[in-house]
């Protein structure tokens, strides 16, 4: 696995080299929002200074029903799925948009965070010389995040866990790249969070290739 030692720019490059950039069928520009976007993004290192525990963003909450927010991005990004009496799915069709892999059996598949907690929470601002952002989140906030449709993906376990908590810079899918970074630029900017440069210059990188 590549690692934070090598260069950003030529780990942007070797990342961007071992596949395409979309999926085959699909449009390979990004929103043409998405530069803008990243060019409003702030540039701040990493808030390594903030203590990230996972039990401090409470994730799975109930959305409706006895459904669980785990079990609605099932449901949702599924095809044909049955659930029991307790919203918990049993059956269905997914395509896990990070490696292409059709899966049936959802215990085969986890539920990834599109920005990681672990990265949200090191993603605050500077302003006026003082972190702000995520460290002064409340409960509420964080759980808002940890639960929010649009940042929730369902994907194999095994290119999530490939994945861990790693920004850009340091993990791409095998798949639609173009799709994944216009969306990493998106949640940032509607979270008002920061970006480190390593991960700036991944992430245009990318966009550069799909235009």
């Amino acid at each position: 696995m590549l690692t934070r030692t090598l260069p950003a720019a030529l780990l942007a490059v070797a990342l961007l080299a071992t596949t395409a950039c979309e999926i085959p069928g699909s449009t390979a520009a990004p929103p043409p929002a998405a530069t803008a976007n990243l060019a409003g993004l702030p540039i701040a290192p990493e808030d390594t200074g903030f203590h990230y525990d996972r039990d401090d963003w409470p994730h799975w909450k109930t959305v409706h029903g006895t459904c669980n927010a785990r079990e609605q991005a099932l449901l949702d990004q599924g095809q044909g799925v049955r659930a029991d009496d307790e919203c918990r799915p049993i059956t269905g069709t997914w395509v896990s948009p990070y490696d292409g892999v059709t899966v049936t059996d959802p215990a085969k598949l986890d539920i990834d965070h599109l920005v990681p907690l672990a990265e949200v929470a090191r993603s605050g601002r500077i302003e006026n010389g003082r972190r702000v952002g995520p460290r002064t989140w409340s409960r509420a906030e964080r759980e808002r995040y940890a639960n929010d449709p649009d940042v929730l993906v369902v994907a194999t376990a095994r290119a999530n866990r490939s994945k861990g908590d790693q920004d850009p810079a340091h993990w791409l899918p095998e798949r639609d790249r173009c799709g994944y970074a216009a969306r990493w630029i998106e949640t940032k900017t509607r979270y008002r969070l920061s970006i480190d440069q390593a991960e700036h210059d991944a992430l245009a990188a990318v966009l550069a290739r799909c235009a």
